[in-house]
């Protein structure tokens, strides 16, 4: 029974690897000069004539940047007698998961004293480090278009009812020439905003995502379940637990990944913020057509001064993550917009400074 569970240890772990590197964005794509800037320091670093980063998903190694000579290459034969010389560290996400790997190879015999090898796994953080800045760039970005386009298409509603009141107030029988004329320019102008609003509306709809939610009825003690066990890693390296006390399904309309990238940010800010050894707890309530999820941690807290100023972009906060994990003030900002595409409500409560705090994410039900 324990190498069954072993077994199923290894599979999520690496269903996880790989929906992190998914989340990145770098499978299938090209070499990037941003990249190549660090290959170039891992060259200078060990005085080599080859060196690359590389991330492996599914088996197979996607190249990101490559000095001297095909990456494949140098890492297939790495143990032949063409190079007298590789060494490689890994890189790791910042919840631990192996993403890939850095390399440096020479044609000549030298060996790599420890000091080299640690700055190449400096170089290796610095890749995850760009990596994390950009998802959390792009994420915000996306969420706060999601927003707009949303507003776009609500406003189209009373757009419509306008240029239709219009076009009827110019067609009442007996109106004098006034009233018709101002009619005629309420329904023309009205039409133009539609046309603008529509044009906007088009553009959003050639992106690789959809603006607009995939409302389905979705449960969201299986998405929590399932967001935590993103964090499994994260949790055992800082001893923490999560209490999901949510005894039975909680249903409500919503766009199921939307709504685990809300929760994903959440708990991930618990566990940044919280202690080692801590315990996060989650619970919810229902009232008036509505449900709202309760995630609370004992850890460093907010001010009242935090409170005010938690959702801004890039606001400067008074609460330190316990372990001197990044965060770069952007990933609540995508996460109340992603609620507010929902019609929903995100906020958060605090006892004051090293007493934790509370997320809530309120959602109507249908």
């Amino acid at each position: 029974m324990q190498y069954e569970k072993a077994e199923r240890d290894i599979f999520s772990n690496e269903a996880m690897r790989l929906k992190k590197l998914d989340n990145y964005e770098i499978l299938n794509t090209h070499a990037e000069n941003a990249f190549d800037q660090i290959s170039k320091l891992a060259a200078e670093i060990f005085d080599v004539p080859f060196s690359g980063i590389c991330f492996e998903g599914n088996g197979c190694f996607f190249v990101k940047s490559e000095l001297g000579g095909s990456a494949l290459e140098i890492i297939q034969d790495r143990d032949s007698a063409r190079f007298a010389f590789f060494a490689s560290v890994p890189i790791v996400s910042a919840d631990d998961y192996r993403l890939g790997l850095i390399y440096v190879a020479d044609n000549k015999f030298k060996s790599a004293d420890a000091r080299q090898l640690n700055m190449l796994q400096h170089l290796a953080d610095m890749v995850v480090e760009k990596l994390e800045s950009r998802m959390a760039i792009r994420r915000t970005l996306r969420a706060y278009d999601d927003r707009l386009h949303v507003l776009v298409h609500d406003l189209k509603n009373p757009m419509t009812t306008i240029t239709l009141q219009s076009e009827l107030l110019g067609r009442i029988p007996g109106i004098d020439d006034k009233t018709s004329l101002i009619a005629g320019k309420i329904n023309m102008q009205s039409k133009k905003m539609i046309d603008n609003l529509n044009g906007i509306l088009s553009a959003a709809r050639k992106e690789v995502t959809s603006f607009k939610p995939k409302k389905d009825k979705i449960d969201l003690k299986q998405i929590l379940e399932e967001v935590k066990q993103e964090f499994t890693l994260s949790l055992e390296r800082k001893n923490q637990t999560i209490l999901i006390d949510i005894q039975e399904p909680v249903e409500v309309f919503a766009d199921a990944d939307k709504i685990a990238m809300v929760f994903s940010q959440l708990i991930d800010n618990a566990i940044k913020f919280s202690p080692i050894g801590n315990e996060i707890l989650i619970t919810h309530q229902i009232a008036d057509n509505e449900i709202t999820v309760l995630i609370k941690d004992t850890g460093v807290g907010l001010t009242e001064e935090d409170l005010e100023k938690v959702f801004l972009k890039f606001a400067p906060l008074t609460s330190v993550s316990t372990s001197r994990e990044n965060s770069y003030g952007l990933g609540l900002i995508t996460a109340n917009a992603l609620v507010e595409i929902h019609k929903g409500k995100l906020w958060a409560e605090s006892e004051g400074k090293d007493l934790g705090a509370t997320f809530y994410v309120t959602l109507p039900i249908k």
